[in-house]
C-alpha cells in the first residue's frame, strides 16, 4: 500500500482566493484548491510552486503550512485501477502571488474547467471539495497554527 503525498494552495490576493472550477460526472460542478501530487525527492514547497504554475499559470510563494488531512477513496474501481490515487495525505499552505504575471496553464486536472478569483466571503456558498476544506476554510486562513482537518472517506475522487 502506498499513500500519495499531495499539496494544496490557498492563494490569497486582495480579499480573494484562487480556486479551480471543476466538473466531473460523479461530483457535478464544484471548486477545489490548486495543487497536486508531490514527486519523488521533491520538497513540499517545490511541489506546490510547480503544481500552481501548471494548473493556474501563476507563480506562488508559500507563506506557511496551514493544515493536513487524509482522504481515502472507497471506489473499488479507483482502488484497483489507480491505487496510487486511492489514499492521499493533503498538505495545505497559505500562499501569495510571487508575480502578477500569469502564463497559460500547462497541465490542468482532467476535471478542471478554469481557475477563478473568488471573494473570500463567497467561499461559504460554493461547493468546495474536500468538504473539510469548506468547513474549516476561514479558520485555516485566520489561524496562525496549523491544524489537522481529519480523515475523510469519499465515494469517488475529485480535482
Amino acid at each position: 500500500m502506498s499513500v500519495r503525498s499531495t499539496v494544496k494552495a490557498i492563494i490569497l490576493d486582495k480579499g480573494k482566493v484562487l480556486l479551480n472550477r471543476c466538473y466531473d460526472e460523479p461530483n457535478g460542478s464544484y471548486y477545489s484548491l490548486p495543487g497536486g501530487g508531490q514527486e519523488k525527492y521533491e520538497t513540499l514547497h517545490d511541489a506546490l510552486v510547480r503544481e500552481c504554475l501548471e494548473e493556474t499559470g501563476y507563480t506562488v510563494e508559500p507563506l506557511r503550512f496551514a493544515a493536513l488531512m487524509e482522504e481515502i477513496c472507497d471506489s473499488a474501481f479507483i482502488r484497483e485501477t489507480y491505487p496510487e490515487y486511492a489514499h492521499k495525505m493533503l498538505h495545505f499552505f497559505i500562499c501569495r502571488l510571487a508575480s502578477r504575471e500569469v502564463r497559460k496553464p500547462t497541465e490542468t486536472d482532467s476535471s478542471q474547467i478554469a481557475s477563478e478569483w473568488v471573494d473570500l466571503e463567497e467561499v461559504k456558498n460554493l461547493n468546495l471539495l474536500p468538504k473539510a476544506v469548506k468547513t474549516h476554510f476561514a479558520e485555516m486562513i485566520e489561524s496562525e497554527r496549523a491544524m489537522f482537518l481529519g480523515s475523510e472517506h469519499i465515494p469517488v475522487n475529485h480535482g
